[in-house]
This record gives C-alpha cells, structure tokens and sequence, in this order.
C-alpha cells in the first residue's frame, strides 16, 4: 500500500467508500423492504366485506387485484419514505469519512504550504535553512516535497555564498584602501609638495574616504542579514539619545519623544540601525528642516522606533525602492558632495528583519519621510 501513488491510494479509498455506503443502503433497503411485507400482508378478515359483495368469481379476482395494488402502492409509499431518511443518513455519514480521509491524504500539502509560507513571510535569504523532510511513500506528494527542498538546498547555498563573496571582498578591498590613505596622506604632508599636489591629494583622500565608508557599509550589511549570535537587553530610547547627543549642531533643529522602548538584540547592530536613520533623516533634509526622533510601545506592545524629517516630497511608488542596496531617488535627494551611497536604509531593514523586526517608510504631507521601525 505504501508504494502506491496518492491518486491510486485516493481512487481506491473513495471507491471503498461508496461501495460500503452502497452496499449498507441496500441493506437497510432489505430491511425496510421486509419489515413492510410483514408489517402489511393481505389480511383476509380485511377483505371479508368486499367478498361478501362478490357474486361469481370474476368479482373476486378484481377485489383481490385491487387489494393487492393498493397494499402494493402503501409499501412503496413508506420504503420511499423510509429509504429517503436512510439515503440521507447515509450520505452524512460517508461525508464525514470521505472529508476526514481527504483532510489525512492532503495533511502533506498543508505541511508544505505552511513551510512556503514561513519562507514568503521572511526577508530575503532568512528562512531558507528549513526544510519539510517529508517521510512516507514516495507519491507525487513526497516527490514535491523532496524537490521542493532541493531548491531550498540551492537558494540557502546561493544567499550564503553571495553573503559570504560580499564579506570576503570588502575585507580584501579594505588593505588596499588603508594603504593608499596613508600613502596619500604622506606624499600631501611632505615639506615640498607643491599646492597642486596637495589639492589633488585631498581630493584622492575624500573619493578614498568614500570608498572606505562604502566598503565598511557593505561588511554592515552583509552582517546584519544574518540573526544575532547573542542578544543583550537594550532599550532604543537610551541608543537614540546617545546618536542625538553625537549629532552636530550645523544640522536641521531635532527634537525627540524618548519613551522607554526595550528590546532583545545586538547593541551595536542597532545602534547602528538608530544612526542610519538619524544621518539619512539630516543628509536628506532641507536648509531649515527639522527632524523628530520618537521611542516607545505601540497599541499591541511592541518597541517603535520613528524618525521623521522635513525634505523633498518622496512619491508612495518609491518608499519600497529606499531600502534596496544601492537604490537612489532623484538628483534633489542625493545631489551635493554629502550624497549617501544608497545602503543607509538597507542596512536599517536588514538589522531589523535580524531582530525579527520590519522596517517601514511613509511619506509626510508637504516633503520628508517617517520611518518606523517595530519590534
């Protein structure tokens, strides 16, 4: 039984089915059947008027035919009746069998469903190490299990080794970076270099310095996509104070609402996560901007984290685009030599898809964003 198909072991189920609900309705059919011939048989003292009436024996075979129809008639009127109610009683009863065997045949397919709906509901490449690992025969159930599997197999292989070439490359492009910094910075503070070589120096040193901040940006990432080895009680209201107080008085007016805000993590991952935000909500502000950071629990008590800002109107088809890794609005969002290198945002969503949080942009009437971040 074990290696049949499931649509073999389906047919051979629901046709034991209907043959056991065929064969009991003929029985209660027998029965009924039976019990009205002996419930009714052709009482004579019943016809003992009529044959009274007889006079020659033409008569009596028409009393007795037409005693004999309507006795005929009085049967089929109560099995007809009786049958119905066993019919129906019946087909409940083979419902319930045939819904509780299909709920047992297609227990496989929900196990793979929720699976894929676990998977689907995490960010990319989270999620990917689980498996269904279906034991039983090997139907076209098992067979979709084993293969969907397979391609967990690949993807978890894919996201590892793109994370890991990502990490492997920024740490190898960082020696490089290092050294060209400190061969620059020798050669523009030598006695005798001229002020072009100077000048050229210090350009070199800012296009190094951005590379360094990309490179650094990138180990972030990489990072932060995978869950926290070990996680500390924090509270967000204390990490965004401290980002606030490292924030220069050059920038847009801040004010914050720092309510108590705990969560479970890693400090440095959100910290980072805290300065992200802040330094995308200056860096992509207006001349007289403000920005406002707020802490604290929401309606089903779960930490929140907003920043919001006053700058360019950002259009709703564009609030998801910002947090993919190296995605840019337009020229009024990142032009001028403070331009981002388009990983802020990516960065805030990966650490808080990490904590098992989700990271949120909505744009604010008249220009500027708030973004929310919940635990």
């Amino acid at each position: 039984m074990n290696r049949l198909t499931i649509r073999t072991r389906l047919t051979l189920l629901y046709v034991v089915l209907f043959t056991t609900a065929g064969l009991a309705l003929l029985a209660i059919t027998y029965v009924l059947l039976k019990r009205q011939m002996q419930v009714n048989p052709l009482d004579p003292v019943q016809l003992l008027p009529s044959i009274e009436k007889v006079k020659n024996l033409k008569e009596l075979r028409e009393v007795l035919v037409a005693k004999t129809q309507e006795m005929r008639a009085q049967t089929l009127t109560d099995l007809l009746t009786q049958g119905a109610i066993a019919l129906g009683l019946t087909l409940a009863v083979a419902t319930l069998f045939a819904w509780l065997a299909a709920g047992r045949a297609l227990q496989p397919l929900h196990r793979i469903t929720e699976t894929a709906a676990r998977i689907a509901g995490g960010s990319a490449g989270r999620g990917l190490h689980e498996r269904i690992a279906l034991v039983g025969p090997g139907d076209e159930v098992k067979q979709l299990a084993d293969t969907f599997d397979a391609m967990l197999t690949r993807l978890d292989q894919s996201f590892d080794g793109q994370r890991r070439f990502v990490a492997n490359a920024s740490h190898e492009l960082r020696t490089p970076l290092a050294l060209n910094r400190a061969l620059v910075e020798l050669a523009i503070t030598q006695p005798d270099a001229s002020p072009d070589a100077r000048r050229l120096g210090e350009a070199l040193l800012k296009v190094n310095e951005r590379h360094e901040r990309l490179i650094d940006g990138l180990l972030t990432l990489a990072d932060s996509e995978n869950e926290p080895a070990e996680r500390t009680p924090v509270d967000l209201a204390d990490i965004a104070s401290y980002v606030l107080e490292q924030l220069g008085s050059d920038g847009p007016s801040a004010t914050s609402l720092l309510d108590p805000a705990p969560v479970t993590g890693d400090p440095v991952l959100l910290e980072r996560l805290v300065q992200n935000l802040v330094e995308n909500a200056v860096r992509h502000n207006t001349a007289d901007g403000w920005l406002r950071v707020e802490t604290g629990l929401d309606a089903a008590g779960r930490a929140r984290l907003a920043v919001s800002n006053t700058g360019p109107v950002v259009p709703g088809y564009e609030l998801e685009s910002i947090f993919q890794p190296f995605r840019r609005l337009g020229r009024d969002r990142v032009g001028g030599p403070s331009r981002g290198l388009g990983l802020g945002l990516s960065i805030v969503r990966a650490i808080a898809n990490a904590h098992g949080g989700q990271a949120v942009a909505a744009s604010r009437p008249g220009g500027g964003l708030t973004v929310t971040v919940t635990f």
